[in-house]
């Protein structure tokens, strides 16, 4: 599968973006996806996480309470809605793909990955 990630920017803190990821090649519904995050100087992490169904859900403790991920498998894309986000957010986000029945939080549990988008929060 291949995946595109969009609707990065620049926002002020408090603010509020919507990233998706749109998959082609496969059927989008094989596959869990995650969104994942990376800072200059750290770290892929992830930020969230979705079953292949839509049915269950993962969020890093950074992302609970703030950020929504959803997917709608006929359009075959995956969004991360993210309010009242802080200058800490700024990092350029992936979406990735892996088969299997779980959800996978970890970067090397993921096969398939999009191109990044950068998201930066202004203070």
């Amino acid at each position: 599968v291949q995946l595109q990630a969009s609707g990065g920017g620049t926002v002020e803190a408090g603010g509020s973006l919507r990233l998706d990821c749109v998959g082609s090649g496969d059927i989008f519904s094989n596959y869990s996806i995650g969104w994942f995050r990376q800072a200059p100087g750290k770290e892929r992490s992830v930020v969230a996480a979705i079953s292949r169904s839509g049915g269950r859900t993962y969020y890093a403790d950074s992302a609970k309470g703030r950020f929504t991920i959803s997917r709608e498998n006929a359009k075959n894309t995956a969004y991360l809605q993210m309010n009242n986000l802080k200058f800490e957010d700024t990092a350029v986000y992936y979406c990735a793909a892996k088969g299997g029945i779980y959800i996978g939080n970890c970067p090397y549990n993921f096969r398939f990955w999009g191109q990044g988008t950068q998201v930066t929060v202004s203070s």
